[in-house]
C-alpha cells in the first residue's frame, strides 16, 4: 500500500467522523402533556395545552379567541420534562419560574412562554 492511498483512506475517515459527530440526531421531546389557563376576549376562562413539545426550544403559548400578548396563568407541567415558563414572549426577561414534572402553579404565576429540558 503506498503513502498517497494510506493518506487518501485516513482522510477519508477523519471526514467520515466529522460528519457522523456533526448530523444532527433525533429531536428530542417532553412526553406529556403541559396545560395553562387564560382569559379569551370574550371573558371566560379556556385551557390551552401542549402535547409532546419540544425540548429546548422556546414555545409562545398560544391563546386561541384571546387577543395578541395575553398572559397565561395556572401552569401545570404534566411532562417528564423540566419546564421553565417565562412572563415574557419569545423566553426573554428576568421573570421566570421553573417546574418540575408533575407540577403546577396557582393563577398567580402568569405566563407567555414556556422552554422544556
Amino acid at each position: 500500500m503506498s503513502l498517497r492511498t494510506v493518506t487518501a483512506a485516513a482522510g477519508a475517515a477523519c471526514s467520515a467522523l466529522v460528519l457522523l459527530l456533526t448530523a444532527p440526531g433525533a429531536a428530542s421531546a417532553a412526553t406529556g402533556q403541559f396545560r395553562y389557563t387564560y382569559t379569551t376576549d370574550e371573558g371566560y376562562d379556556a385551557v390551552g395545552f401542549l402535547n409532546n413539545p419540544a425540548s429546548g426550544r422556546c414555545v409562545n403559548l398560544p391563546t386561541p379567541a384571546a387577543g395578541p400578548g395575553t398572559v397565561s396563568r395556572a401552569p401545570k407541567n404534566l411532562t417528564d420534562s423540566t419546564a421553565t415558563v417565562f412572563l415574557d414572549a419569545d423566553c426573554g426577561g428576568d421573570t421566570y419560574y421553573t417546574l418540575r414534572p408533575g407540577a403546577g402553579a396557582s393563577d398567580r404565576l402568569l405566563l407567555r412562554s414556556v422552554a422544556f429540558s
